[in-house]
């Protein structure tokens, strides 16, 4: 069983910096494919960040791209999103996710599907103006 916790939100000014950690335990096999997403009240989720191929492929939604930054630690199963310059907008509750057994392909896909097996309980980024 593959748990997933995230961790490192909390109340910043808009221009500042927040980094999110998501510590994985269990199988470490997921690790090919995981993904940041953020859900604002009243809207949907939506996807942040996608580590594809275990770190060789990333992507970032076009509202954050040049801002946030994926990392990954592997010797302590975490990965991390760098979050600079934050905008009152970026407020939300932020999840990690991720699967196991994924080609570049599926992984994509399932980011675009929000389709994950595994789900972190989320943190809260707050960002005010």
């Amino acid at each position: 069983q593959v748990q997933l916790v995230e961790s490192g939100g909390g109340s910043v000014q808009a221009g500042g910096s927040l980094r999110l950690s998501c510590a994985a335990s269990g199988y470490t096999y997921v690790r090919n494919c995981i993904g940041w997403f953020r859900q604002a009240p009243g809207k949907e989720r939506e996807g942040v960040a996608l580590l594809n191929s275990g770190g060789d492929i990333t992507n970032y939604a076009d509202s954050v791209k040049g801002r946030f930054t994926l990392s990954q630690d592997n010797a302590k199963n975490t990965v991390y999103l760098q979050m600079n310059n934050l905008k009152p907008e970026d407020t939300a509750m932020y999840y990690c996710a991720a699967s196991g057994g994924t080609t570049i392909i599926s992984c994509a896909s399932r980011y675009r599907r929000l389709d994950f097996e595994y789900w972190g309980q989320g943190t809260q980024v707050t960002v005010s103006s």
